[in-house]
């Protein structure tokens, strides 16, 4: 793989505008920015058409899903897709997968059961993908024992950086750790827990989330309503640039070898935060 620095962007897919022009444009910014690596969340669709048009922009740009929804993709159809982004963009993909969530897998008449042996058989499916091109989202124990075994590495999100050192203990040395961090670059806590409930609010109904979340102190008084301010600061770095810089150091200090850094925007528009992803930059990549 190419070397993806210390700094990448997760973004989510659904904020990538419609207009293929428009995704060249950005994805071209943001490799020009210094970024060494984009992860695409929001499950993106199993054809893989959004990275591929990132890849496409781009010379050196490492991207990656975050994640792949195990539950709403076919095999191997996403081999033929992950083929045809290697055979395009040799080193620069990352196939990220992970188990979904009860409730987003229910509403599509399945039942979320035992989701770890489905992700297991479904990387049993993947013959065509190598372990070195594929990364899991992590978070319990037993999950992050899987991705030291059958993947390149993990990529936990929505933790704060005491997960980080359990997951590098877990993972071993050799292993990709790249957690997400959520920041916002302001110093006006109204303004930032706002977009701090804006960016994590969803996460609130989703056990994975919130049971992994009670390893770390978070309680049930911080999951209620859109969720305390302590859940807010727990998970979003914000404050000026030498807060924010050195909370998203812990993760380094615990163990991450790359972090993802999810840029929060005071505006509500669903859309990418250009202007905030380059005020990131200044900070982080300068």
């Amino acid at each position: 793989m190419n070397d993806i620095g210390r700094f990448g962007l997760w973004t989510s897919g659904r904020h990538w505008p419609a207009d293929a022009a428009a995704v060249a444009e950005a994805a071209a910014e943001i490799e020009n920015l210094g970024y060494g690596s984009l992860w695409i969340g929001g499950s993106p669709a199993d054809d893989l058409a959004l990275p591929f048009a990132a890849l496409a922009a781009t010379a050196r740009l490492v991207v990656g899903t975050s994640i792949v929804d195990i539950w709403r993709s076919d095999p191997k159809t996403l081999s033929a897709s992950t083929a045809r982004l290697r055979d395009g963009f040799p080193g620069r993909f990352y196939l990220g997968l992970g188990m979904g969530h009860a409730p987003a897998v229910e509403a599509t008449g399945q039942q979320y059961v035992r989701p770890l042996s489905k992700l297991r058989s479904f990387l049993a499916e993947l013959e065509d993908v190598p372990a070195g091109e594929r990364m899991l989202a992590a978070l319990g124990p037993k999950a992050l024992e899987l991705a030291s075994t059958s993947a390149a590495g993990a990529l936990p999100y929505l933790v704060p950086a005491a997960h980080t050192a359990d997951a590098r203990r877990i993972l071993g040395p050799d292993k990709l750790l790249i957690p997400e961090q959520k920041i916002f670059l302001g110093t006006d806590p109204a303004t930032a827990r706002t977009a701090g409930r804006r960016g994590t609010a969803i996460y609130l109904n989703l056990p994975n989330y919130t049971n992994n979340l009670r390893r770390y102190g978070l309680t049930d008084e911080d999951f209620a309503g859109e969720g305390s301010d302590r859940w807010v600061d727990t998970l979003v770095a914000w404050g000026d640039a030498e807060t924010v810089r050195a909370r998203v150091e812990e993760h380094f200090t615990a163990g991450a070898d790359h972090v993802a850094l999810q840029v929060l925007s005071a505006d509500p528009a669903p859309q990418l935060p250009m202007a905030e992803i380059r005020a990131a930059a200044q900070v982080f990549l300068s």
